[in-house]
This record gives C-alpha cells, structure tokens and sequence, in this order.
C-alpha cells in the first residue's frame, strides 16, 4: 500500500514538473503584460484624460479587471478545464492590446481603459496558473510548484519593460501606441505555449462540492491567508501604481521610471527560485510575515528621499516583499480546502486580493494628486502591523497543533 501510494506521489509530482515548466513559459509572457500596463498606464492616462486626477485609472481598471475576472475564469476552466481556458484567456489578452492601441491612436481614454480593463481579466487567468501547477503536485511540492511558476515571471520582468523601451515610439505620430501593441502580440505568443499543458481532463476532475463557500471563508485560517494575500499584493500595488508619477513629477525620465519598475518586478519573481524551499524549512507563515516586513522597509526607503536610488531601492525592496508576501499567502490558502472545493475557494481567494489591489491603485492615484508621495508611503506601516500580528499568531496556533514528532 505505501509503495503503490509513493508511485501514485512520484507520478503526479512528474506530471507537476512538466506542467511548471509549461507554466513558467506562459507566465513569462503572460506576465509582461501587467509592467508594461503599470509602466505606461499612468503616463499614458495623464496624457489623454481630461482630469489628471484619473491619471492612474487605467491601472487601477487592470485591477479590476483581474478582480471581474477571477470567478468567470474559473467557472470556464470547471466546465471546459485548464487548458482551453488558458488559449481562450491568450485571446482575451491579444484583444486587450488592440483594444489600447486604438485608445492611444484615437487620444480616446475611455477606449484605452476598456483595454487596460480587458488586459486584467487575460491576468485573471495568468493569476491562476500558479494555482494550476498545485492541482496535481504532491502536498510536499506544492509550495515549490507555485513558486517555480512565480519564477517564470523573471522572464516577464526584462520582457515587459524593456518592450516599453524599444517599440514606445515604434508607431510613428503616436507615442507609446505600439508598447500595447506588443503587448497584444505576447499574448498570442503565449498560446502555443499553453498548448501543451498537460491538466486533469474536466472528467477526472473531483466534483464539484465539499463545505458551503460561506462556511471557508468564515475560518480563521482561511480569513489570515487571504488578508494576507489581500495586503501584500494590494500595498505593492499601492506604492508602485505611484511610484512612475511620482519619478517624473521630481524631474526624473520615463526611461529611469521604466527601468525602475523592471527592476521592481525582477525583485518580484527572481526570489521564487528557492521561495518554496524556504517556505518548506521556515513555514508558510513566516515567509509571508517576512514579506510583509520587507514592504514596510521599502515604504521607508522611499520616505528617506526623492533620488533614483531611494525609487529604486524601494521597488526592488518592494519586489522582494510581494514575493514573500504572496507566495506564502497562496501557500496558506492550499490548505484551506478539501480537492472538491478547490475551484470555488481559489476563485474566492483571488476575488478578493484583485479587488482590494484595484481599489489600493486607485486610491493611490488619487492620494498622490491630492497628498504627495510622502502620504502614500505613510499608510503602508499601519496595516502591515496589524497582519503581522495576525501571522505570526497563526504560525503559534499551528505548532501547538502539530503533533509532538
């Protein structure tokens, strides 16, 4: 019995590693899209909105796009499975690209939101590819299956921004037009790529079942992994939405803005090489607790002056944060369900932290007009305390129930 159980164990974990590799692919391309929406959204809404104060809409529309997104990709991926999914989210995010470039080409807002708007729901289902690399990796690899996924973002951080830098004037007459292009062209590079992921056929799937939604969400460990997910992703969102705005605003060029955002995601997925590990020999709880505390540092870093290092410094510390942060965050919320609950309580958990994400871009669009960036760095210290404290009082709660080895 225990050694058809470890065949079954290192047959999954094969099938795991092989669709990792595919993923990684995927979020390499799938993943450029997101810098080069928050790289130019900003700049690109100032330039064409009538009231500056919506500068940073569009950004904050790829948010909520992400947030619509969530349930309506998982239901597709429940009844058609993982696959025709993704190529059908691959399409969704090709349509984005053009839907942005007409925006840019027309000087009409509206249309370039609706664009930036459909580019959050493709991230809808690059988001959960992470998730697809757990659904059927052992419990012992899992971690490092999410976080492998993660790394293929380290692609999408040169990919994105530097896109931004070579094709911004690619379209003559209209700046930063044929960036989304491109944009649009990932997408549909990324479709091959999925193509080939090898997911459980929607018949093999559990049934759909398990605990009522409402009774999950009410749980406690439930409620810190998604607070958690919900405060890493939306502070990183918060400060980094700002941050290009704010580089201009102190007299610094959208190149160094651009290239300080490509580092900010670098620090954002190069650490997910040996994140899993890490979780695997410190614990879920504090791996997000040290990302959370690496944000807090970051906020401080860009309160301590206005130069390009501080910016820098900052995002790359703020990377590092969101990588720790959310990773261990999705570690957390794995263990929150039964495989039959699996789709709805993912979909929940991403409702949730792309919601909160939209409203903190946002805001933080808003606050910066009207306040500064000394004000928006100010607000990341209090809720950061607070989830902290909620971990790491989950992290005790969970060695006094683990059995004495």
């Amino acid at each position: 019995m225990h050694g058809g159980a470890h065949r079954a164990t290192t047959d999954h974990d094969r099938l795991a590693r092989r669709n990792v590799l595919v993923l990684a692919c995927a979020q390499a391309l799938g993943g450029a899209s997101p810098p080069i929406v928050v790289s130019l959204g900003g700049i690109v809404g100032h330039m064409l909105a009538s009231d500056k104060a919506l500068a940073t809409l569009p950004v904050s529309l790829l948010n909520l796009g992400l947030a619509m997104g969530t349930i309506p990709a998982a239901m597709l991926m429940r009844r058609l499975g993982r696959r025709p999914g993704y190529l059908i989210g691959a399409l969704i995010g090709a349509v984005a690209g053009a839907i942005a470039t007409a925006g840019i080409s027309l000087g009409a807002f509206a249309v370039f939101c609706l664009g930036t708007l459909v580019a959050g729901i493709y991230g809808a289902f690059v988001q959960s590819y992470r998730f697809a690399a757990a659904d059927v990796a052992s419990e012992a690899f899992r971690p490092r299956a999410i976080s492998w996924v993660m790394f293929g973002g380290l692609a999408s951080a040169v990919i994105g921004p530097q896109l931004v830098i070579w094709t911004r004037d690619a379209l003559p007459g209209v700046s930063f037009a044929g960036s989304f292009l491109a944009q649009g062209a990932l997408a549909l590079l990324a479709v091959p790529v999925v193509a080939q992921l090898r997911a459980p056929p929607v018949g093999a799937l559990p049934p759909a079942g398990g605990r009522p939604l409402v009774e999950i969400v009410r749980t406690p460990r439930f409620i810190i992994a998604v607070v958690s997910g919900l405060v890493s992703y939306g502070l990183m969102s918060f400060m980094m939405t700002a941050a290009p705005l704010a580089m201009v605003g102190c007299g610094h060029s959208i190149g160094e803005a651009a290239l300080g955002i490509q580092w900010h995601v670098l620090s954002m997925f190069a650490p997910s090489f040996f994140t899993g590990r890490l979780i695997a020999r410190f614990g879920k709880e504090a791996v997000t607790a040290t990302g959370l505390a690496l944000i807090a540092v970051a906020a401080a870093v860009a309160l301590s002056g206005l130069g390009v290092a501080h910016f820098w410094i900052a995002l790359v510390l703020l990377g590092l944060g969101w990588n720790f942060g959310f990773i261990g965050a999705t570690a957390m919320v794995t263990d929150c369900y039964r495989p039959e609950e699996r789709a709805k309580v993912q979909a929940a958990n991403d409702f949730l932290v792309f919601g909160s994400v939209a409203l903190a871009s946002f805001s933080s669009g808003k606050l910066l007009d009207a306040a500064g960036w000394t004000t928006v760095n100010w607000l990341v210290f209090p809720p950061i305390a607070v989830v902290i404290l909620l971990v790491l009082r989950q992290a005790r709660t969970t060695r006094r129930r683990r059995p004495a080895a």
